[in-house]
């Protein structure tokens, strides 16, 4: 699989993901991917299982796509998941294998409000 072919099938996963749409979601998976939450320790073995557990998310979420990036078989989404109005800046490294992801590495960031000592060196930035 091409570059092309690999940002379209990412795209359509975000798209995917942002309608809710399960089964769409996650075609773009190995059956037997492993994905990692290194913030919480956790790794999800198998598509199945990641399936499910984003399922039953009990969460409203919504997906703000800033930027994707990559070639070959490695691709970072930079994004912003809303969970019920509360916003997280989030990265998915995926590993592709065969044209499907077979590894994928997630990290999570809530926003915060940025100390005043350093006010003279930075400007605000839209948060999504």
């Amino acid at each position: 699989m091409g570059d092309q072919e690999t940002r379209a099938a990412l795209e359509r996963h975000w798209v995917a993901s942002a309608a809710g749409d399960q089964d769409a979601e996650h075609e773009i998976y190995h059956d037997d991917v492993i994905t990692d939450y290194p913030q919480s320790g956790e790794r999800i073995h198998g598509r199945r299982n990641l399936q499910a557990l984003r399922s039953n998310h009990p969460a409203k979420l919504t997906f703000t796509i800033r930027r994707i990036l990559g070639s070959g078989d490695l691709w970072i989404t930079e994004y912003v998941i809303d969970y019920d109005g509360k916003p997280a800046s989030t990265i998915s490294i995926m590993e592709f294998r065969d044209g499907k992801v077979a590894h994928e590495t997630q990290y999570f960031a809530d926003p915060f409000d940025p100390p005043a000592w350093r006010a003279r060196w930075v400007e605000s930035m839209p948060l999504m």
